[in-house]
């Protein structure tokens, strides 16, 4: 019984540093199936979200959902640390390391006690290994958990910065895409300026966006948990509105550059079948984001602000053979994390994000005028 505690002690050692070490320092993605992390996640989420999918979308359930991604960052790494005192509690326990201790019958509790405050380096010296052997292990793990305490310090930092870089473009959207961010949207509020040199130049600058989220939230995949801090933003509905717009333009479009936006497409969906591997999600390959009537109301919004496809008759079946290449990996992520993708429509009058705030019954122009204001300047 003491030598299979022994050898079970060294394999959750093995697998606990080596699952930190591919989660936190190695920056590619594994694709080995049995990783501690990635059960840890794949349970979690389903206790997580269960309760969620219960709940009517909206604010309240993203306010629930968002808790998930910090709260499950600091429960794995109370996880790692458990397993790696419990492992070397087994370890001395099974190889019967002489103790001094103030208990009369030094119990496996007394080992693990001696293994959590050697872990957290309190250094108490209540309970002392009498051995040399007990002595090197207990040494060993004081530098396990120095060598954790310090990934902590800086793997903690590193995700809240990426974090932030994230969202930083992801609000660039909401004045020029509308809430939540739509492709149409984006055309018709560049239509009026520098068109379409002025989108261009903001599409480009979204294509490293998605390279930069494609390296960050596949080296830290507790990121895409990470949900935005408006309702309607999202990671995904960025994304999805990247891939939209390019697949206008490879479609074609009037005045719309086709080479560059293939760019953006290419690491775009990159990015999204990546992510939806990473997370074991297939594609959902019933796909009804844009109906024939939808595209319809499409080419007369686009026509509204004088933009039209450059052959209407084989724009909506080429359209749906792009969408079919990346729609059925967003659905699936959309799906798994619970987040909404934007519609290709747009109906009804909309109020940005930032048109709207807690007071505005004290200011004396509403969200609507000051919308009306824009258009017309």
């Amino acid at each position: 019984m003491r030598i299979i505690a022994v050898i079970i002690g060294l394999l959750l050692i093995i697998v606990v540093a080596q699952d930190g070490f591919e989660s936190i320092i190695l920056p590619r993605r594994v694709a080995r199936k049995f990783r501690l992390t990635r059960l840890f996640y794949a349970a979690s989420w389903v206790l997580w979200s269960g309760p969620a999918r219960k709940m009517r979308a909206g604010n309240r359930r993203g306010q629930y959902l968002s808790y998930y991604g910090p709260l499950s960052l600091l429960l794995l790494l109370a996880v790692w640390a458990s397993v790696f005192v419990l492992s070397f509690a087994l370890i001395q326990w099974g190889l019967s390391s002489p103790l001094q201790s103030p208990d009369k019958e030094i119990s496996f509790g007394t080992y693990v006690y001696m293994s959590g405050t050697t872990f957290v380096t309190l250094g108490l010296g209540d309970v002392i290994p009498l051995s040399s052997l007990a002595r090197a292990l207990v040494a060993l793990e004081a530098g396990f958990g120095l060598a954790f305490l310090a990934l902590i310090i800086g793997y903690v930092p590193v995700i809240y910065q990426a974090f932030s870089h994230r969202e930083t473009h992801i609000t660039l959207l909401d004045a020029r895409a509308g809430s939540p961010p739509s492709a149409l949207e984006l055309l018709k509020r560049h239509s009026h300026s520098n068109y379409p040199d002025e989108l261009m130049e903001f599409m480009r600058e979204w294509e490293k966006w998605c390279a930069e989220l494609l390296e960050s939230h596949i080296s830290y995949p507790v990121l895409t948990y990470y949900r935005s801090q408006h309702e309607r933003q999202s990671w995904l509905a960025a994304l999805t509105t990247v891939l939209d717009i390019s697949a206008l333009a490879m479609v074609g479009v009037e005045r719309l550059p086709v080479k560059p936006l293939k760019f953006t497409f290419a690491i775009a969906r990159h990015a999204a079948v990546d992510l939806a591997q990473t997370y074991g999600t297939p594609p959902t390959l019933t796909t009804k984001r844009l109906s024939h009537e939808q595209f319809i109301a499409l080419r007369n919004q686009l026509a509204e602000v004088g933009l039209a496809f450059n052959n209407e008759e084989t724009a909506e079946k080429r359209l749906a053979e792009i969408r079919g290449t990346y729609e059925p990996f967003l659905l699936s992520l959309a799906n798994h994390l619970l987040m909404d993708l934007p519609g290709w429509v747009i109906e009804g009058e909309r109020v940005d994000d930032w048109q709207t705030s807690a007071w505005d019954h004290f200011l004396p122009a509403t969200p609507h005028t000051v919308d009306r204001a824009i258009k017309r300047d």
